[in-house]
């Protein structure tokens, strides 16, 4: 829909600068275009680097592109595909009558109260759940007011991103990383400065360097069981991450939705541990209970906590509060770490299940990582191989999964990696799947060795 103004567009030419233009100079610009293609130096070539309509949208919705796993979720919704490309839980581990049983009491107790709006900070007793938790689970010392509730991780970075981000501000970022945070801190045009992930944690190196550029604000990690390739920062890497960031004007974001689906392995430390001023922890109930309910929470300082506050009364209010009361009276009633056993149990046999799959079915060139807990793992194909034009050969053959591509800000080189979960197809269907994929992949380099060999 184009906005009544005197100018129709934008063109903003390869030197960088962006100007108005109207519909008979783009007539003219085409014109000219077209009469030079059509001459043999193409270096005289009239180029213009960006040409954006003229548009009632805001310029930081414009190029942010749709996410993949959720465009991909589409065509892996037909029944016959087995799809290892969702992040999703495992809908037969939810305790449903558990949470039933949770609404009727408090429609019971109080529902005019549970159906009223409620205060920005979230429901007392359920921060106090999560202030008590801490302790107990990680022996951190966090207070009931240093804990903001949000709708779900999400949107705790959508409230980071406005509380912190200019445009151009520069954002540290995992390499490869959360393409949700990738897409939320692009839609308020930060600029990324991705650190290598090895199999310890980022590039130390390399994080240094990072670290010293101008305007940079923000460091986002994922440190247990990353999305996506599933690995988890060891205590020494994480020492010297905060040794790197402390003292500069930079917040490191400790996200972790996943930290409590460990099913071998010990406990790595929280950041909370090693760098107490500068980090921010983020929270979720998605995966230990149930994802709808869109229930997490930040962890900040109170300078810090004050900002996000604000932020947060100028999105939504505050979080369902319905929803919280229901949590609180699910908890109360039952016992978390009986039900995360659960789920860790199935997990762990399901992960097993995928890795010995994969040692029989994929070529000895394919690589893969060794999850000690959470939803997925990465495989890295051999060089050149395109992730990305491999899914579609996958999907004919009736198996999804996400290729490496989303999960990188600079993707110019071919992107030879994918990621797998495994938390949501049991191990039947994960053997049918992985031997299905691991006959495509074989498929696919053949024919790209033999298509080698002929233009040689």
């Amino acid at each position: 829909m184009r906005m009544s103004k005197k100018y129709d567009a934008f063109v903003t030419w390869a030197s960088g600068i962006k100007i108005p233009t109207n519909k008979k100079i783009l007539d003219q610009m085409a014109a000219w275009s077209s009469t030079l293609n059509n001459k043999v130096n193409r270096n005289t070539i009239m180029s213009w680097r960006v040409m954006e309509t003229n548009s009632m949208f805001a310029d930081r919705i414009s190029d942010v592109p749709k996410s993949y796993i959720r465009e991909i979720l589409k065509v892996a919704v037909s029944p016959n595909i087995i799809s290892f490309a969702g992040g999703l839980p495992n809908r037969d581990l939810f305790p449903v009558q558990e949470l039933q049983d949770a609404a009727n009491a408090v429609f019971n107790d109080n529902p005019k109260d549970a159906l009223q709006y409620s205060n920005t900070e979230g429901y007392l007793p359920l921060r106090e759940f999560i202030s008590r938790r801490y302790k107990e689970v990680k022996g951190l010392n966090i207070e009931p007011k240093n804990i903001l509730i949000t709708t779900g991780s999400q949107q705790a970075l959508d409230l980071l991103g406005k509380t912190f981000i200019n445009e151009k501000d520069k954002v540290i970022i995992e390499k490869p990383g959360y393409l949700g945070a990738i897409q939320l801190f692009s839609i308020y045009k930060a600029r990324f400065s991705p650190v290598t992930l090895e199999e310890d944690g980022v590039n130390i190196a390399e994080l240094k360097k990072a670290s010293k550029k101008r305007n940079t604000k923000l460091m986002y990690t994922v440190p247990n069981f990353q999305n996506p390739t599933g690995i988890t920062y060891s205590n020494e890497k994480r020492e010297e991450i905060a040794e790197v960031l402390r003292g500069k004007p930079l917040i490191l974001i400790e996200d972790d939705p996943y930290g409590d689906l460990r099913y071998r392995g010990e406990q790595q430390s929280s950041f909370m541990n090693f760098l107490p001023e500068q980090t921010i922890l983020l929270g979720s109930f998605s995966k230990t209970v149930v994802p709808s309910f869109r229930t997490g929470w930040i962890v900040a300082p109170d300078e810090i906590m004050e900002k996000l506050i604000v932020a947060k009364q100028a999105s939504d209010l505050h979080t369902n509060y319905f929803t919280q009361k229901l949590l609180v009276q699910y908890l109360d009633k039952n016992d978390l770490n009986d039900h995360i056993s659960k789920i860790k149990d199935v997990y762990g046999h399901q992960c097993l299940a995928m890795i010995d799959s994969i040692k029989r079915h994929f070529p000895e060139e394919v690589s893969y990582t060794l999850p000690e807990g959470g939803m997925f793992l990465w495989v890295t194909l051999p060089h050149g191989i395109s992730a990305m034009d491999l899914v579609q050969k996958a999907i004919e053959k009736d198996v999804a999964f996400v290729p490496g591509n989303p999960f990188y800000v600079d993707t110019e080189e071919t992107i030879s990696t994918l990621r797998l979960n495994f938390s949501c197809v049991d191990e039947a269907t994960i053997e049918t799947g992985i031997a299905s994929l691991g006959q495509v992949i074989k498929d696919f380099i053949a024919n790209k060795k033999s298509n080698s060999i002929k233009k040689k």
